[in-house]
């Protein structure tokens, strides 16, 4: 019996943390558009859910286009997307010609969320969309681990084909991001726009450039974990929703501004929902209460650690 309970909870493990990937993927762009802009935008869920209707709409409509193209051209659409929004309705915060910052920023996203959101109902209705498989695993054994097109098995942990190549393509995108933050003169110009504008200007960054990079970035990040995961979810108009306040909460947990704190917040809040669906005697309350563990988690770190885990105190 104990045997049976260990492998239960060893396949509820690797659920959270596959799908804790993509959570940690669109909380980085979150957190990079907080960084840069200090604005939280309330359109991202928004672009997590064009960003899997553009993949799905470009594999259906060129049948021999690659997944990862597909996700590349996804991403595309979502950076162009952000980039022109904050070109237009974003920059007068920065040139300071708002009067209210904070509540502008909060209506202006609310009304990009809104606006994509009931544009996408209205070009292709309410009927949800879902992609095929992107890859199919080569068919193995070995010893206790075996594969087939759809699943991989570790001992008795199965593993979606779908979710586990998400997961891939969220790992490389986000190491991909930190070395271009770390190591590359774009990151170091994010990262000192980040920290003082001003002294930016002073040694020849452009701060403006900047935040329309840094929030196109953001996007596109959203943008490309819509595209990973079009396959393993049906997908609607309405599914940007619950992806974003994830993403809210995760960037919370982990600290206003911190990409390791949107990474770990990631991985936290897939398995913390994992384990709670997994756990609860009732199926359908289970699935049920799924959000409200987030929410019980920001609550949490609200009252007991407001900075989050590695947020920076201003």
């Amino acid at each position: 019996m104990v045997e049976i309970n260990l492998s239960f909870l060893l396949r509820l493990l690797a659920d959270g943390l596959l799908i804790g990937f993509i959570y940690a993927l669109m909380a980085m762009g979150l957190t990079l558009i907080f960084s840069v802009l200090r604005v939280v935008s309330f359109a991202h869920g928004e672009h997590y859910m064009i960003g899997g209707f553009a993949a799905y709409y470009l594999l259906e409509t060129f049948t021999g286009l690659h997944p990862l193209v597909a996700i590349l051209l996804a991403g595309s659409v979502t950076f162009a997307i952000g980039a022109v929004f904050e070109r237009i309705f974003l920059r007068p915060l920065a040139e300071e010609k708002v009067e209210r910052p904070g509540e502008y920023a909060i209506l202006v996203t609310f009304g990009l969320g809104f606006f994509l959101q009931y544009l996408t109902l209205a070009l292709i209705g309410p009927h949800p969309k879902k992609a095929a498989r992107y890859f199919d695993l080569p068919a193995f054994e070995l010893g206790p681990i075996k594969a087939t097109a759809a699943t991989l098995k570790l001992g008795t942990i199965p593993l979606s084909a779908t979710r586990l190549t998400a997961a891939v393509i969220a790992v490389v995108l986000m190491l991909i991001m930190l070395y271009l933050i770390h190591h590359t003169w774009l990151g170091r110009g994010l990262r000192a726009v980040s920290q003082d504008k001003q002294a930016a200007a002073v040694v020849g960054i452009n701060p403006l450039r900047m935040s329309t990079l840094a929030f196109g970035m953001g996007t596109m990040l959203a943008g490309m974990s819509g595209a990973a995961l079009v396959p393993a979810f049906a997908w609607v108009p309405a599914v940007g929703a619950p992806a974003a306040v994830k993403s809210y909460v995760i960037i919370v947990l982990g600290g206003m501004g911190s990409i390791p704190g949107a990474m770990l917040g990631g991985l936290i809040i897939g398995v913390v929902e994992a384990l709670g669906t997994g756990l609860l005697p009732d199926p359908n309350r289970a699935f049920a209460y799924r959000d409200a563990y987030g929410m019980l988690i920001f609550a949490l770190v609200l009252l007991l650690r407001p900075r989050g885990l590695f947020g920076r105190q201003e």
